[in-house]
């Protein structure tokens, strides 16, 4: 040991140099434990138990209003083994009917007749993924659109218009089509953006307030010659649009999908892109993690608000461009179906990240599907929206999953 001496000159014993001369660096070894501590209580351990809690919770109402299991519940305490083969066999043939109308029908004649329950949860999901992707993009920049449903409705008005009035060749004419609806959505969020920005207004109240004027413009427009099919009476439907302005089937004539999907699909690389890799999507993120942080960076929260709502604006428009001309004939007020506020579900379960926002939308495109086939099977399809109603549940309360499985732990704080 070499000696030194303190400030008051007291000698110290000093630690050698190492052999190689090089100073260390004072890392201290991996701790494994603390790594699969912090995996264990991230987003998509507590994502999966939920999903696993909201199956048993299904589980349980196939099992209950099952009229067999019901009338074994009279004497479950004489003869148990009734109730239980009562319970196995509806849930058996739940889980059958929901592979057979949302992955593969068994009894079908040939295989593209089988896959074709595939395919159509693929037509569902879709849509889901597009406007997932718009509200995510929301939730990470410090907003809230639940607007999903107003958007869809002006891109579903802007390029039903452009495909029904417009005479032109293919190729141009539904990328004409496209581009409106992507115009209308854009629009139609970039204000709900531009009231936050100058007046304050919060965006909640205002994308509510949006979705009902959307409603009530795309019917008013469909009661005029704007919009409305004369063939088809004094119900508000819409012009069909002219066969070059629609998307054309992806896997031939037998099925439904058509190459809008591989858009949505596309979509999910544009926002990871975007929101991980670009200087625009950083800005975003900063402002959704800390505003006046950003601020104090010299970032304008203003305009980011604007950005950020024309931005999800577009993703939701590719929804509603699936849902108008993604199909032959025309639609009526109702073409939303739903997806404007199924989306707010699949960015939460997503975790507003791209692969999270697919796998979330493919997961419910599954429920989706397989709602008729269920329904056959006499299980009430309401039991897929508690489902999915569970899982929203869960994952906006991540205490009460970690109450029930208590070995989750909680996530560390910044500070740790």
């Amino acid at each position: 040991m070499s000696l030194g001496q303190t400030s008051g000159g007291a000698p110290v014993d000093l630690d050698p140099l190492p052999e190689n001369g090089r100073m260390p660096t004072g890392r201290r070894p991996i701790a494994w434990n603390e790594v699969a501590r912090d995996i264990a209580s991230g987003g998509l351990v507590r994502t999966l138990f939920a999903i696993l809690l909201a199956v048993v919770v299904g589980a349980l109402l196939v099992v209950f209003t099952n009229e067999r299991v019901a009338e074994t519940l009279g004497y479950v305490f004489a003869r148990p083994s009734d109730f239980f083969t009562a319970a196995g066999r509806a849930l058996a043939d739940a889980g059958n009917a929901f592979v057979r109308g949302a992955i593969y029908n068994s009894r079908a004649d040939t295989f593209e007749a089988g896959i074709r329950p595939l395919t159509e949860s693929l037509r569902f999901a879709g849509p889901l993924i597009a406007a997932g992707l718009g509200i995510a993009l929301t939730f990470r920049s410090g907003l809230f659109n639940i607007g999903g449903q107003g958007q869809i409705l002006l891109a579903a008005i802007f390029s039903s218009f452009v495909a029904s009035q417009l005479q032109l060749p293919f190729p141009l004419h539904l990328v004409a089509a496209a581009l409106a609806g992507f115009l209308g959505a854009a629009i139609w969020a970039g204000i709900v953006g531009f009231l936050k920005a100058r007046t304050g207004a919060h965006e909640v109240i205002v994308t509510i307030m949006m979705n009902y004027i959307a409603v009530s413009l795309i019917t008013f427009l469909m009661r005029t010659p704007i919009l409305h099919d004369m063939d088809s009476g004094s119900n508000p439907t819409s012009i069909p649009p002219q066969p070059t302005a629609v998307f054309p089937l992806l896997l031939g004539e037998q099925y439904n999908l058509r190459w809008s999907f591989v858009l949505c699909i596309l979509a999910v690389g544009v926002y990871w892109y975007l929101m991980e890799r670009s200087p625009l999507g950083f800005r975003l993120r900063m402002v959704g993690l800390n505003a006046d942080a950003a601020r104090t960076a010299g970032i304008n929260i203003n305009t980011t608000a604007i950005v950020a709502m024309v931005l999800s604006g577009l993703f939701i428009g590719l929804a509603g461009i699936n849902q108008s001309i993604g199909r032959d004939g025309n639609f009526a007020p109702n073409i939303d179906a739903g997806i404007g506020f199924e989306a707010i579900t699949v960015a939460l379960l997503g975790n507003s990240r791209a692969l999270g926002v697919l796998f979330a939308g493919l997961l419910f495109g599954l429920l989706e599907a397989a709602g008729p086939a269920m329904q056959v099977s006499d299980v009430s399809p309401e039991v897929l929206g508690v489902v999915q109603g569970v899982i929203v549940l869960f994952i906006a309360a991540p205490p009460l999953v970690r109450v029930i499985f208590r070995f989750i732990p909680a996530p560390r704080g910044v500070g740790r």
